[in-house]
């Protein structure tokens, strides 16, 4: 299974669906708040988002959402990136909850080879997030620098599977 990609392997128009998808459980969202320090009682207090919020129950932290389809895109987009440069826009548009599974998609936007260093390019794509029934969550756009395959050929040693590592031998 590839990971990542070189710079010529993008294609203006591509569109890279992620998987398997991801069911956000209860325990996933309390951790990632907890772990952020994010403690707004919207993601946290059940009671509270009965009684106070429009929603009527617990909605996921936005940035887990984020986070989630980050990762999710780290095999198709930027398993081989030299550097995240940038994250353009970010959108978080239909509330997540308990139990709702999220899915990906990327589409690459643009591309263009570095003006100072031959061996890379820049990409630019958008990442898409739904849950089970189609609703779009949330969407970002971001940059990538990427290595180009001929001068990543010329930095691994003879014999090496950079998509592989190696082991020694068992004694």
């Amino acid at each position: 299974m590839q990971f990542g990609r070189y710079y010529e392997e993008f294609e203006v128009g591509a569109v890279y669906r992620h998987w398997p998808g991801k069911t956000v459980t209860e325990y996933d969202d309390h951790l990632f708040c907890l772990l952020t320090m994010n403690h707004h009682p919207l993601h946290m207090d059940a009671h509270y988002a009965q009684t106070a919020s429009q929603f009527k129950r617990n909605v996921v932290v936005g940035n887990y959402i984020y986070s989630l389809l980050l990762g999710m895109s780290v095999p198709d987009v930027s398993g081989k990136a030299i550097a995240n440069l940038e994250v353009e826009s970010l959108r978080h548009v239909a509330p997540t909850f308990h139990g709702d599974t999220i899915y990906g998609e990327t589409t690459v936007l643009d591309k263009r080879e570095s003006a100072s260093k031959p061996d890379r390019g820049v990409v630019s794509v958008e990442t898409r997030g739904y849950n089970q029934d189609g609703t779009m969550v949330c969407v970002f756009r971001r940059r990538v620098m990427v290595p180009k395959k001929e001068y990543a050929a010329t930095t691994v040693p003879e014999g090496v599977d950079p998509e592989r590592p190696s082991f020694p031998e068992p004694r």
